[in-house]
């Protein structure tokens, strides 16, 4: 890795861009290739001056915002965001988390909650903490969330998932409306000087940009509002009405959430997927 691979990648990507794709009109000669800096700077709301010391590799610490803009600008996919991200923890000496700071999020299951899980065999249901991270599941939720991928990260995050993952966008239908929920939740059971959530925030406003970022803003007025049924595109089930039942652990930041049918339809359809015999799971009123 050369010196300024933070700076030559901004550059690379600033001029794989035309003045048309960030809706610039493209008239004049030029000498080089793509947008200027001066664009790119108008676009992204920085100074000419800060990008060139950024390109030139005589800035190696920028701040979250100003990449986040950045990578807004340049059009960037999630996986390019990514890239930006790492390149510029690398540039700038990486900061480790310092787990001494806020307590770390709970990631191990007590035996008494693995039974309650247990018992719950096989209706979806998953533990969650407070970052949205799954701690342990059944075979139903595996089931129900296994094919649209969500248990494909390490730890599986639904919050990562909705904002990061293009599957998610088909799997909810109603995706504003989970991602407006999963943004006030990350807000709602974090605070401030939570390292681990700000390391997730990072990620994910580099990953999703604006449609992460304006949310989490949004999110400030208060607690989440959960929709009383989530709609979700199965691909082996079709389409399915959930009624989702939270049950709050006491002394933990950790979460159950049941998956319910709410109508008859997804009530057998949930029979099916799980291996139930028919009317086995009963439609609850949401």
């Amino acid at each position: 890795m050369s010196e300024n691979e933070l700076g030559a990648y901004l550059r690379a990507r600033r001029e794989a861009l035309k003045p048309a794709d960030v809706g610039l009109p493209g008239g004049g000669r030029r000498r080089t290739p793509g947008l200027r800096r001066s664009e790119l700077a108008t676009v992204a709301g920085v100074s000419v001056e800060y990008l060139t010391r950024l390109e030139q590799g005589r800035d190696r610490n920028p701040s979250v915002q100003v990449l986040v803009s950045l990578a807004d600008a340049l059009r960037m996919t999630p996986d390019e965001r990514m890239h930006l991200r790492n390149l510029a923890k690398v540039a700038s000496g990486g900061i480790a988390l310092c787990p001494a700071a806020t307590q770390a999020p709970a990631r191990t299951v007590r035996p008494a909650v693995r039974a309650l899980l247990d018992r719950l065999e096989p209706a979806p249901a998953a533990l969650f903490n407070r970052l949205g991270e799954v701690i342990a599941h059944t075979t139903g939720f595996e089931r129900l969330f296994g094919p649209i991928g969500l248990l494909d990260g390490e730890p599986p995050n639904l919050t990562r998932y909705v904002f990061v993952d293009v599957r998610a966008r088909i799997a909810f239908p109603d995706w504003d409306k989970v991602a407006d929920e999963q943004a006030a939740a990350l807000r709602y059971e974090t605070g401030p000087d939570d390292v681990w959530a700000g390391e997730l925030v990072d990620v994910l406003s580099f990953a999703a940009g604006e449609a992460f970022t304006g949310r989490l803003a949004a999110s400030a007025a208060g607690p989440p509002r959960a929709a009383p049924v989530q709609r979700m595109a199965h691909p082996r089930a079709g389409e399915l009405r959930l009624a989702r039942e939270p049950l709050d652990l006491l002394g933990d930041d950790q979460r159950i959430v049941v998956y319910l049918p709410a109508d008859a339809e997804t009530a057998a359809a949930l029979d099916r997927l799980t291996g139930r015999h028919p009317g086995a799971l009963r439609a609850v009123s949401a």
